[in-house]
């Protein structure tokens, strides 16, 4: 069974609502049709009815059990109005600027997403990463223990002897330029849950640098080192507060052949539970993580799968504007199966899914 498939096969047990603000993109709306087909939940559309329905008959696609909401119109709009008025960021606002800017689809699916009528969401092939971010930001609660938002690509390779049967988490690849040592140390955690919420098994986090252990004495393997120990004690104390034990392995720094190539792990560090094993990869910066995706993928023909967002109360991502429609659906059940295990991970974070 392939990753997806597996993935498929999870969330049919336990299916969920997923809103895409670019309702009037033909990829999403192809994806919501494949989402709907494969039983893995409810696909939302937003925007207008009739735009939605044009462009869908005119390219042979069914909408038939797919949810369109037009916030225009939407009778939900009333209560988020009064919702949006007591967060301090909108206090003020003139109530009529306040509705143009909540009926915009970015702001209306997000609004969705924290008031619980839909369980995730994946958008942002219709504009540019700010366009979907600011929103997320402004109206979805950050998780009390996580410093920053952050994103993780899930990378399938050919190689089924590296990660999880060729399955590797890459992060931060997309939102964060230059984290700090407590950043990514959260970036570490956050990206080991959720390769825990996808397969369920023990993450394996390797934090990368040109050195392993200190073979190359530098400022910047330093800080990569200071994040695997800061990880580590922030893993213990999540699972501490939440009342939950959440195994991880957590190793740093560590080059990347030493981190997923178990010939040099053994020679390098024997003893390592990451080293030759890592199934999550962790990048000093945005630099270094974004070129490494990008190369692996198109040197390789990786399918890569996100962004997916990490650090919020609510299961989203970012997909970009170049992709392909069966990709948007496979995203969506990603962040579907991150919201059947939201509640239990995060149970103090009020979530109403």
């Amino acid at each position: 069974m392939s990753f997806l498939q597996s993935v498929y096969a999870k969330l049919r047990r336990h299916p969920k609502r997923i809103v895409f603000p670019d309702g009037n993109d033909l990829r999403v709306i192809q994806a919501a049709r494949m989402f709907n087909d494969q039983g893995l939940g409810v696909a939302v559309l937003i925007g207008k009815r009739d735009e939605i329905q044009q462009l869908a008959s005119a390219n042979n696609v069914s909408l038939e059990k797919v949810a369109i909401v037009d916030p225009e119109t939407s009778s939900e709009m009333l209560r988020f109005l009064k919702m949006a008025t007591v967060l301090e960021r909108y206090k003020g606002m003139p109530k009529g600027d306040l509705r143009n800017l909540l009926i915009t689809p970015n702001y209306f699916a997000c609004m969705m997403l924290q008031h619980g009528l839909v369980d995730g969401l994946v958008g942002g092939v219709g504009a540019y990463a700010s366009a979907l971010f600011r929103p997320l930001l402004q109206l979805i609660k950050p998780l009390s223990h996580a410093p920053v938002v952050s994103s993780a690509m899930i990378m399938e390779t050919q190689k089924r002897e590296f990660g999880d049967d060729g399955v590797l988490f890459f992060a931060d690849c997309g939102v964060v330029p230059e984290p700090t040592v407590e950043q990514l140390a959260s970036i570490g955690v956050q990206t080991g849950l959720l390769a825990r919420q996808v397969f369920g098994k023990t993450p394996r986090i390797a934090f990368l640098s040109f050195s392993t252990h200190g073979s190359s004495a530098h400022v910047a393997t330093t800080k990569m080192s200071a994040a695997a120990v800061m990880a580590k004690e922030l893993a213990v104390r999540i699972g501490g507060a939440d009342g939950l034990d959440y195994p991880m392995e957590i190793d740093g720094e560590l080059q990347g052949d030493t981190a997923i190539v178990p010939s040099v792990a053994k020679i390098k560090l024997p003893d390592s539970l990451v080293a030759g094993k890592a199934n999550v990869l962790i990048f000093p910066d945005l630099n270094s993580g974004n070129i490494a995706l990008k190369l692996v993928q198109t040197l390789s023909g990786a399918r890569v799968y996100g962004h997916v967002l990490n650090g919020l109360s609510r299961p989203a991502a970012r997909i970009s504007r170049g992709t392909l429609s069966e990709d948007i659906a496979a995203v969506a059940a990603i962040v579907g199966l991150q919201a059947v295990e939201y509640r239990k991970l995060y149970p103090l974070e009020g979530h109403g899914l």
